[in-house]
């Protein structure tokens, strides 16, 4: 096996190679579409409509229904364009740090501090 196609495991996470991004496609798709005030509108009207009209699968709406972080990374979900989807619920991106790591928001950014990326 090359180099090229092995897989980096870093543990705790999923690395979001070609394999979920095809897999997670819709559901990007979708929380790019968050970018619009009138599309976030629109799926706090309807949400299984909203989902629908991106074609998610039973496992991507099920993680949206259940605001499961962990499991929308799982679906293919890029941390970047869930950001959008959390902006809709409140949240910010180490609010989806700390869910994907196992600890509170406040051990999250101490972590960070402690690793010298600032917050």
């Amino acid at each position: 096996m090359n180099a090229a196609s092995q897989k980096l495991e870093i543990p705790g996470t999923r690395v979001f190679d070609g394999e979920l991004a095809q897999k997670g496609y819709a559901l990007n798709k979708m929380c790019f579409s968050f970018n619009n005030a009138e599309n976030r509108e629109a799926f706090r009207q309807d949400e299984a409509g909203y989902c629908r009209q991106f074609g998610l699968n039973a496992e991507q709406y099920e993680a949206i229904r259940t605001r499961n972080v962990l499991g929308l990374l799982a679906a293919g979900g890029n941390v970047y364009y869930l950001a959008k989807f959390a902006g809709i619920l409140g949240l910010d991106v180490q609010d989806l740090g700390a869910a994907q790591t196992g600890m509170s928001k406040d051990e999250f950014k101490a972590m960070l501090l402690a690793a010298g990326k600032g917050i």
